[in-house]
């Protein structure tokens, strides 16, 4: 039976660059507003013909909303967030930050972090746009981002930015290569920020099932373990689409191992794990339609699922 924490990993390429590349087109061309009719008729085409990305909705709803019907309006209120956010990448790839109403909590933690001098990592998942920590590097000079992700992803992603903006530059390290783990502490030990989405498995990475939203998942032990035998502290980041042009940027506290006494590194990394599904579970009723992982997160799902 398949693992749910990889099985995304299997999916046929859904991605059509020429679409995309049209669909940037009309954005920058003729506006926001116009380009974000075409987003009912996506939501709706993904809402009506994506059995598998529809049952997912439904069941992730259903936790979030215990004891209440889920319906079509909520799901495609779901669906419409999530096409929102894609859509607004193609204006934070292209730095118009102009557009939006961005508002920061928490802030102070990272600039605690940065005069720190010696990096961290900053984990996040497939709830609300990351993309938007973008806009807070251009108040931040300082802040330095990499990202690391599962190499076929990166691919996909690098080729995303490409078609939205060609001088788009993204620094990405790819796992799953022998140098990876001496990229990511040079890039510490010089005082970036790592960034990983930790809500999907990374590569064969081995996980562990922790309850979230009253039924288990299985998540990645790896972020954590990589932060844990670096000494690095760990911060949450999420950035939650609001409706309109507006998003929120929250950052919290995961853990910081380079607090770990001897001999206490699993147990350390099981309390950041533990700390990060609570934290996950905060945000998913601050904000439920903000959640796009459209597989089943707690069962091994069968089928081909919508993903951003």
């Amino acid at each position: 039976m398949s693992d749910p924490a990889t099985h995304w990993k299997q999916r046929p390429e859904r991605s059509n660059m020429p679409m995309l590349r049209l669909m940037t087109w009309i954005s920058l061309r003729l506006g926001r507003r116009v380009a974000r009719g075409i987003l009912y008729f996506v939501a709706a085409y993904f809402l009506l013909l994506s059995p598998a990305a529809r049952r997912a909705s439904r069941q992730y709803l259903g936790r979030v909303h215990p004891g209440q019907r889920i319906g079509w309006r909520r799901q495609f209120q779901h669906f419409m967030a999530f096409a929102s956010v894609v859509h607004d990448r193609v204006y934070l790839v292209n730095d118009r930050f102009d557009l939006y109403d961005i508002r920061l909590h928490g802030q102070p933690m990272v600039h605690n972090v940065l005069e720190q001098g010696r990096g961290a990592f900053m984990l996040g998942a497939h709830l609300g746009s990351f993309e938007v920590l973008r806009a807070v590097g251009q108040q931040q000079p300082g802040l330095r981002l990499a990202m690391v992700m599962f190499e076929e992803n990166a691919r996909k992603i690098n080729a995303l930015l490409r078609a939205i903006n060609p001088a788009a530059h993204s620094h990405i390290v790819p796992l799953g290569k022998v140098d990876s783990m001496m990229v990511v502490h040079e890039l510490l030990e010089s005082g970036a920020v790592v960034g990983i989405l930790a809500d999907r498995s990374l590569g064969s990475d081995s996980t562990r099932s922790l309850p979230f939203l009253g039924a288990p998942a299985a998540l990645p032990v790896g972020p954590f373990r990589m932060a844990a035998i670096l000494r690095r502290p760990v911060l949450f980041m999420v950035g939650l689409y609001g409706g309109g042009n507006r998003y929120d940027i929250h950052f919290e506290t995961v853990a910081d191992f380079s607090q770990i006494p001897a001999g206490g590194r699993e147990a350390a990394v099981q309390a950041a794990m533990l700390r990060y599904v609570e934290l996950l579970e905060k945000y998913c009723h601050a904000a439920p339609s903000n959640w796009f992982n459209f597989f089943d997160f707690w069962q091994p799902p069968t089928t081909p699922h919508l993903s951003p």
